[in-house]
């Protein structure tokens, strides 16, 4: 059994971690730090500590999955492996590329095992889009669009959207589209980038518009607060024909309503929701795969037991936070920036 510990007790830990974490038979969850009362209430089997600091110095976990605000990744996942210990980094995995380059050198250093969570890998409709370029249906290529788009007008009172280091919606929404583009495409060339702040009283991006500049191909990443309607979510433009998506994994919605992720219908979504295939013969409907954020899990333990590849390597980690910090250097400097 590998022991394993979570820093932080909100959204992302309650949501996106325990769930699993509690499900994966290899792993044994024994302690959680948070400072809400009503932890020692929800879990009373656990060793429970006030902070990360302390958990790590105290606790027997092999495993330490860090949930805490952004600015506290790199520190805390740095003592975490000084401390002999596997890490889960939530994303964003940290503020700067150079962060994360020491925090995988002393990974390495330590013979233990870094990990950043990008579970918007294992989305249906991602796996979907997955499917279909290997299939090679809609020939090369040349234009991909993808969005995470809300109807949040007015700025919340929450650390995500107040000022601060590793604040905003670039390093909240930003790391899964990046993630994906990434997996999907490799490293643009290039980077044309529009990160505001357009709500009124915002404090911090909550909007941005990134241009990928590759060889054969652009790529568009966008987020705005102000879409009402039902969202674009994917549009892939191939030689042979094009792929449009709408509306959004359902696995989030249903983790926060309270059900738990097993099941043969976990993961899917309506019919109605399925995306639509379009070349010059007509179009159709394209059934959506089944998500599962467990995968993630699983392909952790397999990387702990087994030695297989981590869920995300290293380089493209390290990729998706250099294209953060150049997207803002393109806001910045007003121009295309090179990778």
């Amino acid at each position: 059994m590998i022991k394993t510990a979570v820093i932080g007790y909100g959204l992302s830990a309650k949501t996106f971690h325990l769930p699993f974490i509690l499900l994966q038979p290899e792993l044994e969850l024994v302690a959680i730090s948070s400072s809400q009362p009503e932890l020692r209430l929800e879990y009373p089997q656990l060793t429970h500590y006030q902070n990360g600091d302390e958990l790590i110095r105290l606790s027997d976990a092999d495993l330490v999955v860090i949930t805490s605000p952004n600015d506290s990744h790199y520190p805390l996942a740095k003592q975490a492996l000084l401390a002999g210990k596997h890490v889960l980094v939530e994303k964003p995995f940290v503020l700067t590329e150079a962060e994360g380059r020491q925090l995988f050198e002393l990974a390495e250093q330590q013979q233990r095992q870094l990990f950043v969570y990008h579970n918007r890998r294992f989305d249906g409709d991602f796996l979907t889009l997955q499917q279909l370029l290997e299939s090679d249906e809609l020939g090369p290529i040349r234009y991909f669009e993808s969005h995470f788009d809300r109807f949040r007008p007015v700025p919340r009172q929450r650390w995500r959207e107040q000022q601060g280091a590793g604040t905003g919606i670039l390093y909240d929404l930003g790391p899964h589209l990046i993630d994906q583009a990434i997996a999907l495409f490799g490293a643009p060339e290039a980077l044309t980038a529009r990160c505001r702040a357009l709500r009124q009283g915002s404090d911090t991006v909550d909007y941005f518009h990134l241009l990928l500049h590759y060889a054969d191909k652009e790529v568009v990443l966008h987020s705005s607060p102000f879409c009402a309607l039902p969202t674009t979510r994917f549009i892939l433009q191939g030689d042979l024909g094009s792929y449009h998506k709408t509306g959004l994994d359902p696995q989030e919605d249903a983790l926060r309503a309270g059900q738990k992720p097993v099941g043969a219908h976990w993961g899917l979504e309506p019919a109605a929701m399925y995306g639509v295939v379009a070349n010059a013969d007509g179009q159709r409907t394209y059934p959506t795969l089944a998500g599962n954020y467990q995968l993630f899990y699983q392909q952790l333990v397999a990387t702990l037991q087994q030695g297989k590849a981590s869920p995300v390597s290293a380089t493209e980690a390290l990729q998706g936070i250099r294209l953060i910090e150049l997207a803002l250097q393109s806001q910045q400097r007003g121009r295309t920036v090179e990778f």
